[in-house]
């Protein structure tokens, strides 16, 4: 059983928070605010603030607004070091209709802004290609999706595949695309997001490699 910190209770973070626990692992909701229940929805899920959910963590997922995300993160800069820090959100200001607009760190990606003002922390990038729906459901989509990872650290990203295992992702719907860097290909792919979401509603889907 692996503790796992999720950082951020909204949709994403309460969807992944559901599915690694019942995969068995010990799950902490990290938020600025308690729920009013003390009873979580799910067991081996519990409830903290940010700093306690990274400190009793092995694992950290970022599941915050990506455009505040470097600096709620930055910190938790003691706490995160040493630890595996799997970044699942995209830096972008909104655009009038609330939708995804521009990124947040053109010619850069959150990802590699977070490596750098967390030098002790393994960052990986994974995740952020999709619907929140599909990242605990892969098999739901006609088309078998691709969850990319962009990481400098060879062992966290290895680690990091095992745990997309156990969301129901296959070995070989896993695309490694190097380090840190390759981060800014992916996060630069939600520019195509919200002209999908106008058009087809928010319908599950994930920008993936078809070979």
């Amino acid at each position: 059983m692996t503790r796992i910190g999720i950082l951020g209770t909204g949709r994403v973070g309460t969807n992944l928070a559901r599915k690694l626990a019942a995969a068995g692992h010990h799950v902490t909701l990290g938020g600025r605010r308690l729920p009013d229940t003390d009873t979580p929805a799910t067991p081996r899920v519990t409830f903290a603030d940010h700093r306690t959910a990274v400190r009793t963590a092995d694992i950290v997922i970022n599941a915050t607004p990506g455009d505040s995300s470097l600096d709620r993160l930055t910190d938790l800069r003691t706490e995160l070091t040493g630890k595996i820090l799997v970044d699942v959100s995209n830096a972008t200001r909104d655009a009038r209709d609330g939708l995804p607009g521009e990124l947040c760190y053109p010619g850069s990606s959150l990802a590699e802004k977070l490596q750098a003002a967390l030098p002790g922390t393994h960052v990986v990038k994974t995740l952020n290609t999709m619907l929140f729906m599909v990242m605990t459901a892969p098999e739901s989509l006609a088309v078998p999706p691709t969850a990319y990872l962009s990481g400098n650290d060879e062992h966290a990203k290895r680690t990091v595949t095992a745990l997309l295992g156990d969301l129901g992702w296959r070995s070989e719907q896993i695309e490694d695309l190097g380090d840190v860097t390759t981060a800014r290909a992916t996060e630069a792919m939600i520019l195509v997001v919200p002209h999908i979401l106008r058009r087809h509603g928010f319908e599950p889907f994930a920008v993936s490699l078809a070979r």
